[in-house]
């Protein structure tokens, strides 16, 4: 065959590929612009100047997600606060920013909120979604102090638990010798081409799971070693919380894991536990979350602060659960439905709402 027709060959293969590959992008990309409004990451961030905290870049808007001129999302709140109004702050981390909702009405704090005004319609509310992925309680301290405090809420709720079970027993893993540390970071070509991420995400996930399954190399979950802690933070968060507002009111945590699943609801509840602690066995997931659950409880007891209960009220599927701890639109509601209710008959927040 003459070298121009194999090279004429060869440079419609590499084309074909080209515009295959490139296909592949565009498809990855609108598919997740139908779930997310956006062509890009959800999960972007600025840093704060005050606090030194990412935060999500102030008015940004992906039509899913919007967010005000102060990095949180929502659509901004009058500074000062307008005399008679009753704020509420919600505190958090992903699961209470919500990038799984379909808009920002959809997300959970905005539910409780749209539910406290139906109770209460001659109330004037507001509220800020101070959730931001990744969060700790030491990263939620911060956001208090720097970036809420200066909003003057007159309600704290704090829900978090999984990035401090994830924090907390990897410190313990490494010192059992049965984790050494594993990159979360993407790759050049994950962070260029979406489909790319997808794929080696998935791929990614499949093998912790592999791993988390496995016999070899568990931890030895320890209770003394991972809530003392949690509960310390958790402690001081709260106090300062209720330095700053007149109501403070703790959420135990919800997660899909749950006692009496069957080894496949397991392993499918446990999908983003594997990925972050895959040295973590699922029994240990529902022993290290209901743990952090006994501190939220005996927290809220000790400094007299309001306590949502219920966690388990949320159906473990996936019709609520976008993974392991993430909310769906169904999953929103049905957490806003008892956040709301706990909010309604705390006699703190129920004064302030009836005032």
């Amino acid at each position: 065959m003459p070298r121009a027709i194999r090279t004429r060959k060869l440079l419609l293969a590499a084309a074909v590929l080209v515009a295959g590959l490139l296909a592949v992008e565009a498809a990855a990309r609108v598919r997740f612009y139908l779930q997310y409004g956006t062509f890009f990451r959800v999960h972007t961030f600025a840093v704060d100047p005050a606090s030194g905290l990412r935060i999500p870049p102030p008015s940004r808007d992906t039509g899913a997600i919007r967010i005000d001129e102060r990095g949180f999302r929502g659509e901004g709140l009058d500074v000062p606060k307008p005399a008679g109004r009753v704020r509420l702050a919600f505190l958090g981390a992903s699961t209470t920013f919500c990038a799984e909702a379909s808009s920002n009405a959809a997300t959970w704090p905005s539910l409780v909120v749209a539910a406290l005004r139906a109770a209460h319609p001659a109330a004037d509310l507001d509220f800020v979604n101070a959730g931001v992925a990744g969060y700790v309680l030491d990263d939620l301290l911060k956001n208090l102090e720097h970036r809420v405090a200066p909003l003057a809420p007159d309600v704290v709720v704090i829900y978090e638990a999984t990035n401090d079970l994830t924090k907390w027993t990897r410190e313990l893993a490494r010192e059992q010798g049965v984790y050494t540390g594993h990159a979360d970071g993407d790759s050049w070509l994950s962070e260029t081409s979406l489909a790319w991420h997808l794929v080696e995400k998935n791929l990614l996930v499949r093998a912790r799971q592999q791993q988390a399954a496995s016999a070899a190399g568990r931890l030895v979950l320890d209770e003394a070693r991972i809530v003392p802690p949690f509960r310390e933070r958790l402690e001081r968060l709260v106090a300062r919380a209720r330095e700053l507002a007149p109501c403070v009111v703790l959420v135990t945590f919800a997660q899909a894991a749950r006692a009496g699943q069957d080894a496949r609801e397991r392993e499918q509840a446990c999908v983003t536990h594997a990925y972050y602690m895959p040295y973590i066995s699922h029994a240990a997931v529902v022993q290290g979350f209901a743990a952090y659950n006994r501190v939220i409880r005996e927290v809220a007891r000790h400094q007299g602060v309001g306590l949502v209960e219920g966690e388990d009220t949320i159906p473990a599927d996936r019709a609520h659960f976008a993974d392991s701890v993430h909310f769906t639109d169904l999953g929103s509601r049905a957490q806003a439905q008892r956040v709301a209710a706990g909010l309604l008959a705390d006699g703190c927040v129920s004064g302030l709402l009836a005032r």
